[in-house]
């Protein structure tokens, strides 16, 4: 059987909040889930958000690190063998 906790609502500015005990180990910043579920209210824990990288930091930070010009991100055409006729085998 769960334990069960006694969680009070309260006023907070023109909202209403829950304060939840501290045993349930949550942190201030914790994102949760409140879904109504037949009548019953269920409040379970977010899934963590995945973090993007900024990497405008890096940009300028190697040096000789230059953007390319538009006429070297070209490439050059080349014959591709798909069927493996050019590789070579002993």
């Amino acid at each position: 059987m769960a334990n069960e906790y006694r969680a009070k609502v309260f006023k907070s500015g023109n909202s209403v909040a829950l304060r939840l005990p501290k045993a349930l180990g949550l942190k201030e910043g914790d994102e949760m889930i409140l879904r109504e579920e037949r009548g019953a209210f269920v409040i379970e824990a977010a899934p963590p958000v995945r973090k993007k990288i900024d990497l405008t930091g890096i940009y300028g930070s190697c040096p000789g690190l230059k953007p390319l010009a538009p006429e070297d991100r070209m490439m050059e055409p080349r014959d591709l063998d798909w069927a493996g006729a050019l590789l070579q085998r002993d």
